[in-house]
């Protein structure tokens, strides 16, 4: 089995070849990922990663039941300009292919403010996943001209509690319906 070490440098090979702006991140436990703009390309890749989440991770991403991602669906996740509608993917080298692990994303809600969202892998979380694709998520918004990012979600994912916390945000139950929070950085 090969070492962390050669793996990650196996990894870079990989990442060096990719075409458009990216960034090579380090988690928590050594390994590398490869960080960049989500691509009309990548429309497959994006299936796969929500079709391999868990049903728990679907309903945390969705805020409801979804088993299958649809046309209708897929054609708003794949809808970004890269301004007001962006998203970031990590992607791992794995036998020679890259594997989504995460994404992260936001969507111009008023003209300083957008909503955003992360996701990662079931095998993936706790590693700083998230952590490191907000971070990109977050200098991104601010340079496109957002003021302010909010998230919706489920009072139950205490992960996500902890990660916006960590991130500067601050929550808040929605006074309608206190199965959710509002988390606003």
């Amino acid at each position: 089995m090969p070492t962390l070490e050669a793996r990650n440098q196996q990894a870079a090979l990989a990442y060096a070849a990719q075409p458009r702006p990216h960034w090579i991140d380090q988690l928590d436990d050594g390994r590398h990922v490869l960080v960049r703009p989500l691509g009309a390309d990548d429309r497959e890749r994006e299936y796969n990663f929500i079709k391999g989440l868990s049903r728990e991770s679907r309903h945390a991403r969705f805020l409801g039941e979804i088993n299958e991602p649809g046309k209708t669906l897929m054609d708003q996740l794949m809808d970004v300009d890269n301004q007001r509608r962006l998203a970031f993917i990590a992607l791992v080298h794995d036998n020679g292919q890259l594997i989504e692990i995460g994404v992260a994303r936001y969507a111009e809600a008023r003209t300083d403010e957008c909503e955003c969202a992360v996701t990662v892998a079931d095998a993936w979380q706790h590693l700083g996943l998230g952590r490191l694709l907000m971070q990109h998520l977050m200098t991104a918004a601010r340079a496109n001209g957002f003021k302010r990012m909010y998230t919706v979600d489920a009072a139950t994912n205490a992960p996500l509690r902890e990660l916006n916390k960590a991130l500067g945000f601050h929550s808040v139950i929605d006074p309608d319906d206190h199965g959710y929070i509002h988390n606003f950085q």
